[in-house]
């Protein structure tokens, strides 16, 4: 089998077996791709460690980072362990392929204080009444008080929020459901968006549907809306651009263990499936610890 071949057929395998999201087969087929596109369309079966390390080097002398680096060589191993279980080659040569190590980047987190301030301004304006107003204010409240990803918040339907129990039923990455918990200030926000402003934004269009979160022409609302939404109003508190709806899950994480919630807990909530994903957070803690350290200690 051709390497192109057997690259769809991987794909095809991600998506109907494994379910993984399309994104993350975009990017494991972009990744193989890349190397078919360094290294010719081989037969599989002929393709060695040398092969893969020349892919790597090849992409080190155009620049690519460390990060890119090593998300391609994980894209490469789980693809020729898939080509030996299926018995399409007879070893597996990805195995002493290295990895170049990462460079620790830990994420954007606003300070607890400076979010809260954002939230009571929104829930000030929600509180004249209007719909565009209500809405943002119950979803900025939901992303930080449930800490979900931003493509379970675009693919709530309302019968998947339980006001009463004040948790939502999400559908997280490998279509794998669970239902989180979210506060007091997101229960009432929610509240006044779907009795006050829903219904308003619903009449604006026939595409509403079940979605909780709307549009302003009354269609569901997309991930890029959001974004905006967050990098207007959450920006500016961090101090960067380059922050999204990830910024209010990463500052909800970093809250609950400053606050001394348990990892495993706070893993459940994510909906990581490995508690490595996780201990990023343990980082992110013990960074600002020490800086505060530095900065109050006579002797630091």
């Amino acid at each position: 089998m051709l390497l192109t071949r057997a690259i769809e057929a991987f794909a095809a395998h991600l998506s109907t077996v494994r379910r993984l999201s399309p994104a993350t087969v975009r990017a494991y087929r972009n990744d193989l791709r890349d190397l078919q596109a360094t290294i010719g369309d081989l037969e599989l079966r002929d393709v060695d460690l040398e092969h893969l390390r020349e892919w790597l080097w090849q992409a080190t002398k155009r620049g690519d980072e460390r990060s890119t680096l090593a998300r391609r060589t994980s894209s490469a191993r789980a693809f020729f362990r898939w080509a030996h279980e299926e018995e399409l080659v007879p070893a597996d040569p990805s195995l002493r392929l290295v990895a170049p190590k990462r460079g620790r980047t830990l994420p954007h987190v606003a300070a607890a204080e400076a979010l809260g301030g954002v939230l009571d301004r929104l829930g000030r304006a929600a509180a004249e009444g209007d719909p565009v107003a209500l809405r943002d204010h119950a979803l900025l409240e939901l992303l930080y008080g449930a800490g979900i990803r931003v493509s379970e918040l675009c693919g709530l339907d309302v019968d998947d929020l339980d006001l009463d129990r004040a948790t939502a039923r999400v559908l997280g990455k490998g279509s794998r459901e669970r239902v989180v918990p979210f506060g007091a200030p997101a229960q009432r926000a929610l509240d006044a968006y779907l009795i006050r402003g829903r219904p308003a934004l619903a009449a604006r269009g026939a595409g509403a549907g079940p979605a909780v979160f709307l549009g302003v022409r009354g269609g569901r609302m997309g991930p890029r809306a959001v974004y905006d939404l967050v990098t207007r109003e959450v920006g500016p508190v961090v101090g960067s651009s380059a922050v999204g709806p990830h910024t209010l899950r990463h500052s909800a994480a970093t809250h609950l263990l400053d606050g001394g919630a348990d990892l495993r807990a706070v893993q459940e909530l994510l909906g990581h499936a490995s508690l490595g994903t996780t201990q990023i957070y343990t980082h992110v803690s013990s960074e600002r610890l020490a800086a505060a350290y530095r900065l109050a200690h006579p002797r630091a």
